[in-house]
Order: C-alpha cells, then sequence, then structure tokens
C-alpha cells in the first residue's frame, strides 16, 4: 500500500544520503502534495507488521518445539503457549502509542488473550533469538530466549519500526530445564522499572502490558526446597531491537576456561549477515564498502553508547544485577530487567542481586564491567574489527563515561555557570560522606536544592536548613548496621582473606576480586563500630561531616556568582540552578518496597497499587507541592513514595 511504500522510499533515501529526509518531502515523491500519508491508529488485527529480522537473517529449518542446540540460525520460530484466564495487571498508553494502538483496544474483550499469547497477532511471526553469553565472566555456550518470543517488527504511522516481543509466554528451544514462564512479582517489576527507566530519561526498553492469569508456576523462591506455586504472567516488550552483544557470541571457538563453544563456530556467512544487518538497519549513518572500516565505526558508536547509558545508572543509584554480555543491548538501552534496584542507603559496594556473592556486579563495578562485556564483544566480532580499533573504541568508552557521569553530576549538584577541574573532587566527597553517614541516595541530592546565594555572596540563612534535612535521611545506627550486613559468613571471609594474600589467582578464577575482599573487611568492622554507638553519638558525627562538605560546597557555589554584575542577574542564577536541579534529580525512582507493596497487593487480585506507582513513576521529577494531580491526594500517602525506607526494608534485596 502507499504507506508502506512511502516507508521504504524513506528507509532508502536515508541510508543513501546519509540525512534523515522529512516524511513530507517522501510523501511529495510519492503523491505531489507536502503532506505524510494519514493512517489511522491501529486495532489488534491490523497492526503493520513488516519483520525484516525472519527475511534477513537465516531461521531455523526446525519447527517443533524441543530443547536443543542451534546451529547456523539466529532465530527459531515457535508459538506462544496459552494461559488459562488471562486478564491485565497494568499497560502502558505511552508505549502502546509506539505501535499505533489506542487505549480503546485495551478495552476490547479479547485484548488480553492477544497479549498472553493465546491469540496470535496478525502478521506477526513468533520466534525466539538464538544467543550466547559470558555469565559472572564465564562463557556459558548457548543461552537464547528461554522465555521470550520475537512477535515481529511494527512499523508505526511516523515510520518508526518497533520490535515486538512477549516474556514469559512458555517454552522455546532455549529454555534448558526451565518452563518459559514468568510469574507475577517479576513481571511486574519490569513493567514498572521499564517505564520508571524512560520517564527518568535512561535508553530503555519499553514495557506495553502486564497480564497475569490462572495457570499455576511451580517455584522455589529461597532456593531451600520449598516450592510454592505463582500465576503465570506476560509482559510485552517493546524497543527497536532487542539483538545483544550475545548476538554475536553464537560464532565463539572454544572457550579455554569453559570448554564450551558457539552452536554456530565457524560460519562465517552467517556472521556477517548478521553484522551487516545490524549496522545497516540500527546504524544507518555508518556507510562505506571497506568492512573493517564500517565495523570499527559500530563498535565505536556501541562503546559510546554504552559509555552514556552506564553513567545515566550511576547518576540515579540504578544497579542492574545480572550485567551479563547477553543483558547488554547493541544499541545502547537498558534490557532484561531481572533482580535489579535503586539504592536508598548510598553505598559503592551495594550489590542488588542476593545471588552475585562475589559482588561481580555492584554499584561500583558497573562502569567497569560494562568495559569488559565490550570487550568481549569485540572478541566476538574480531574476524571483522581491527586490533587498534578495539583500542580506540574502549577509549571513546572511557572518554565518553566520565564526561557523561560529571556534567549529569554537576547538574545534580546545581554547578551551571561554570565548569572547574576540582568539580570531580567534590562530587567524590559528596558521596563519601553520604556513605559515611548512610545517606539517602536519591533525597539526599534534593536538600540541597534549598541552598541559595546571598547578595552578599554567602549561602547564609539556609544553611542549617540544609543541614537538617540532610541529617534527616541520614541513617540509624540500627539501619546502617543492618546494611552494612555481610554477604558471606566470618569464617567464610577469613579464608578468602588468606587467599587474597596467599594465592589471589584463585579468587579471581572465582570471580571474586581483592577490592571485595576489602569491602566486606570494612563492612564488619564498621558494623562492629556501630553497635556500640548511640543515636545521639552518630547524629553529632553525621553533623560534623556534613558541615565539612557543605562548607565546600558553598566555596564552589560561589564561583558561580563570581562576577555578577546585578542583583537580577543573581536571581535569575539561583532561579536557573534550583531548576536544573530539580530536573536532574528524580523524587520518585521504583524502590524495592514500593514495588514490593505493590506486588502483594496485586497477587491478591487488587492492581490498584500498580496504576498508582505507575502514574509516580511517569513524573519522577514532580515536586508534592506543586502536582496538582497529586496535592488531591493525602500527603502522608505520598510521602510513603519518596521517603526513606521503612525499617523493615532497609537492605531488602532480590535473587
Amino acid at each position: 500500500d502507499e504507506f508502506s511504500m512511502w516507508v521504504r522510499l524513506r528507509a532508502v533515501i536515508n541510508n543513501h544520503f546519509r540525512i534523515l529526509v522529512p516524511r513530507s518531502v517522501v510523501s511529495l515523491l510519492l503523491t505531489g502534495s507536502f503532506c505524510a500519508p494519514l493512517r489511522e491508529m491501529a486495532t489488534l488485527e491490523t497492526l503493520h507488521f513488516d519483520n525484516s529480522v525472519l527475511r534477513t537473517l537465516p531461521v531455523d529449518k526446525e519447527d517443533n518445539n524441543y530443547v536443543r542446540t542451534v546451529q547456523g540460525a539466529c532465530y527459531s520460530r515457535v508459538q506462544p503457549t496459552p494461559v488459562l484466564n488471562p486478564r491485565v495487571v497494568g499497560y502502558s498508553q505511552e508505549a502502546l502509542q509506539l505501535l499505533d494502538l489506542p487505549v480503546s483496544e485495551v478495552q476490547r474483550e479479547h485484548f488480553a488473550e492477544y497479549f498472553a499469547g493465546n491469540k496470535i497477532l496478525p502478521g506477526s511471526e513468533p520466534a525466539a533469538h538464538c544467543y550466547c553469553g559470558h555469565q559472572f565472566g564465564n562463557f556459558a555456550g548457548q543461552l537464547g530466549d528461554g522465555c521470550a518470543l520475537y512477535l515481529g517488527e511494527v512499523v508505526n504511522k511516523a515510520g518508526e519500526r518497533w520490535e515486538l516481543q512477549l516474556k514469559g509466554a512458555g517454552k522455546t528451544p532455549y529454555s534448558r530445564q526451565a518452563d518459559g514462564r514468568k510469574v507475577l512479582r517479576s513481571s511486574i517489576r519490569e513493567f514498572l522499572c521499564s517505564e520508571a527507566m524512560h520517564h527518568l530519561g535512561i535508553p530503555t526498553t519499553r514495557a506495553g502490558t502486564c497480564v497475569t492469569s490462572d495457570t499455576p508456576v511451580a517455584r522455589d523462591i529461597f532456593y531451600n526446597g520449598n516450592v510454592i506455586y505463582e500465576k503465570a504472567t506476560v509482559i510485552s516488550r517493546i524497543a527497536p531491537t532487542f539483538l545483544r552483544f550475545g548476538s554475536f557470541e553464537i560464532f565463539k571457538t572454544r572457550d579455554p576456561q569453559t570448554g564450551r563453544s558457539g552452536p554456530s563456530v565457524g560460519r562465517m556467512d552467517i556472521f556477517n549477515q548478521l553484522l551487516d544487518f545490524t549496522i545497516s538497519s540500527f546504524f544507518p549513518e555508518i556507510q562505506g564498502e571497506d568492512r573493517l572500516a564500517r565495523c570499527a565505526a559500530f563498535f565505536k558508536e556501541v562503546c559510546l553508547r554504552t559509555g552514556r547509558l552506564v553513567a545515566m545508572w550511576q547518576c540515579v543509584g540504578f544497579c542492574h544485577g545480572v550485567l551479563n554480555t547477553d543483558n547488554m543491548s547493541i544499541i545502547g538501552v537498558t534490557i532484561d530487567y531481572g533482580p535489579f534496584g535503586f539504592m536508598d542507603q548510598y553505598d559503592p559496594n551495594h550489590i542488588c542481586n542476593g545471588s552475585d556473592d562475589g559482588g561481580r556486579y555492584s554499584y561500583n563495578n558497573q562502569p567497569a564491567i560494562c568495559r569488559w562485556n565490550l570487550k568481549k564483544l569485540a572478541e566476538a566480532i574480531s574476524p571483522s574489527l581491527p586490533s587498534e580499533a578495539v583500542v580506540a573504541g574502549l577509549k571513546a568508552y572511557e572518554e565518553e563515561f566520565q564526561k557523561v557521569y560529571l556534567d549529569k553530576m554537576r547538574s545534580k549538584l546545581g554547578l551551571v555557570a561554570k565548569q572547574v577541574d576540582d568539580d570531580i573532587d567534590l562530587v567524590k566527597s559528596f558521596l563519601d560522606t553520604m556513605h559515611k553517614t548512610g545517606c539517602d541516595f536519591t533525597n539526599g541530592f534534593l536538600c540541597l536544592s534549598q541552598l541559595q546565594i546571598s547578595e552578599s555572596l554567602k549561602t547564609n540563612g539556609c544553611m542549617e536548613s540544609v543541614l537538617e534535612s540532610l541529617l534527616e535521611q541520614c541513617a540509624s545506627p540500627q539501619e546502617m548496621a543492618r546494611g552494612l550486613k555481610s554477604t558471606m559468613p566470618e569464617s567464610q571471609l577469613e579464608t578468602l582473606t588468606q587467599l587474597m594474600h596467599q594465592s589471589p589467582e584463585i579468587l579471581l578464577q572465582l570471580g571474586i576480586t581483592p577490592d571485595l575482599i576489602t569491602a566486606e573487611r570494612a563492612k564488619r568492622d564498621a558494623s562492629l563500630k556501630l553497635k556500640n554507638m548511640t543515636t545521639g553519638e552518630k547524629q553529632l558525627s553525621d553533623g560534623q561531616l556534613w558541615r565539612s562538605w557543605l562548607e565546600a560546597y558553598q566555596a564552589r557555589l560561589l564561583l558561580e556568582v563570581e562576577g555578577v554584575p546585578s542583583h537580577d542577574d543573581l536571581v535569575k542564577i539561583n532561579s536557573e540552578r534550583e531548576m536544573n536541579m530539580r530536573a536532574s534529580n528524580p523524587r520518585f525512582v521504583l524502590r524495592n518496597h514500593i514495588a514490593q507493596r505493590a506486588i502483594e497487593l496485586a497477587e491478591k487480585g487488587d492492581f490498584s497499587e500498580v496504576t498508582r506507582v505507575q502514574n509516580m513513576l511517569q513524573k519522577p521529577y514532580s515536586l508534592p507541592d506543586t502536582d496538582a494531580s497529586l496535592a488531591e491526594d493525602d500527603q502522608s500517602l505520598i510521602r510513603r513514595y519518596y521517603e526513606k525506607p521503612p525499617q523493615w526494608a532497609v537492605g531488602l534485596c532480590v535473587t
């Protein structure tokens, strides 16, 4: 039809001339008039699928759905497994609009059937993606979409292409010993966090729907042999692509440590197909006939996008939890939300994943781990990637991470008028003071926006108020001790300490670094000290630490107004600073205890809290006293969503 022709012509022109041609210009070529072809919003039956992945990349010849090693293919066709009595838990109107689906479609009788996988959307071609991965530092061989299904690619009326997936829709050839299902608690967490990250301004996959059912799923949630039955739940995920670093590891030769290899080792024909498809589809600005040059440009761009992404994570206190190579997006978006977490108390060694015994994926380790994963990607595409391009790409990653991180931290601290070399030291000392006092990461930054610079070039009049606010966000001795609980028993810690001194290479083979051992010992020592500290003693110590930092902060703020000629200019700088800080420091993030409350109510059949939390997360930077929609609610109820977590939730983590 005309719309399909318009989309294809626009893509050809964009790719050929390396510019983004306006829709109106392409429309003129087709119709002779300056108006983009109009198309109505879609229905469930008329989604505009154009499944380029399955047309371009090799598909498994075996159609039967059983667990196997899939050789010579990037995808396997497989149908979703139906569930009993599907019903909608929540949906994102914004995400569904990417597919041109209006809210009215959600209200239709069979909507839940389609988005649970019971009915197949016309034009979709369900398939599971084959990929490999390094998990916790070791090559695991074939992994693949064990519970996710590619449905197809929807081209919307704006000409945008979005891949649509179902997660939790049943077994695939890549399910291994699992059942291909997800349960209500994990699905609600991914649904809420996908949309939360989007509204924080962080690149992410989107979640269109969350649909639960009466199909029972057996889970041993504490890994202690006590199996419980939960409800099978399916979410729909939306992204330009779900290709990942591990997509290119299916060609890996035998790994010397694990003895595993990729299922398509030696298939350079498929490797070239996958690489060419990825670059032309998602990096169209990279042109030229020289394969090595194109691959070098591709790797550098992946490094830049990844550097920006992890810098954004660090600046909001987000921990992914499972940064394996198979969970790293090739286009630099956050994917695969599992045991993630937003920090409450700031702890550079925070581990959000209760299964991460070695702390490999701790908050502080995320930048280094992403660099390590990029090196593994470089190895995977080495047949087309010159060695000097690897060095250049990794350098670009480090530089981009540092630049984005410092720029965003400056904004969070309200340092917008000038850039000073020592700003990074001010950031580090702020985080160090947060750590020593057990200050809440999200709320600690918010306290600083109260500080105003007066005409006398001082911040007097509000310093004590800011100090009081910061102290309210600090943990009590008991809370800090609970948060400092070591992840390993004392006997194990002592054994590993001996290994650190005598045979550090054995530690590295176990995936444990000397830094982790040092951090665990520091936790233990700090916990013992806190046991003998009173609340009053800690408050006095915290006050001294914060006062010292605030004095350094005040001196830096005065540089912002150095040479300001008039009162009006000072007022303007104060106003811009406050606005910038409010736009850089979220009030609402998806804290674990907030998600847990929504999950517990949903498990009883009440989905209202999921919607309420979702609405909060859609306006993360809003203030309760300025948001008209929130002002109608009881203020004590609203505070629950942004205050420090209650005592029972301190140290809460997910496996």
